[in-house]
């Protein structure tokens, strides 16, 4: 008689194992609407330089999801946000309302949001994403994934969403791996590099 109850306690450990090994792989697997794209899944882990330790990152330039030409170098002077994000991900579209409002509060202090669109299969799904979370900024358009190695050293080219704060002088002054934790995080950061 004790066997039977202690075969369904297994039965039920193993079923409760397989349940949360299948969601951990869901998270990652290959989507057949867009293909094993890779995202960051936890809140995002922030980072800060001193201005000694900045660096200028390497060429951030292309053309946008609407077709126009723009470059990092465009924004100098300025304190630059740039947030890599794909339609496919569920973690950007988690961040891109918080995105948006920071991006509309911080534009009276001049400082300048860009995004990087990867890994997106058109600029359509780009677009879609842009208005339905009513972003104000525009994004490059990065399918390939190639603009984030300018930033090798300070981003894992797989780790989207991510977020980088630039300086007045083009320098990295922080990143965020990972979805933006909110709003107010995203504007302190962005007032802490101004000093």
């Amino acid at each position: 008689m004790t066997t039977r109850p202690r075969q369904r306690a297994r039965r039920s450990v193993a079923v409760l194992a397989t349940l949360v090994a299948g969601a951990v792989l869901v998270g990652c697997s290959e989507s057949p609407e867009t293909g094993d794209q890779g995202f960051v899944g936890a809140e995002g882990i922030v980072n800060t330089l001193d201005p000694g330790a900045r660096q200028q990152p390497g060429e951030v330039a292309g053309e946008t999801l609407e077709g126009e030409q723009v470059s990092v170098e465009d924004y100098r002077g300025r304190i630059v946000v740039l947030n890599v994000w794909g339609s496919w991900c569920p973690p950007c579209r988690a961040e891109a309302p918080d995105l948006a409002e920071a991006a509309t509060e911080l534009a009276k202090d001049d400082v300048a949001f860009l995004g990087i669109n990867t890994r997106d299969a058109s600029q359509d799904q780009g677009l879609a994403f842009q208005r339905r979370y009513d972003v104000p900024y525009p994004s490059l358009f990065d399918p390939s994934g190639r603009t984030l190695l300018a930033f090798a050293g300070t981003l894992n080219p797989s780790a989207i969403p991510s977020t980088v704060v630039l300086d007045e002088q083009g320098r990295v002054a922080a990143s965020i791996v990972g979805p933006v934790p909110s709003r107010r995080t995203l504007v302190d950061l962005v007032e802490d590099v101004r000093g």
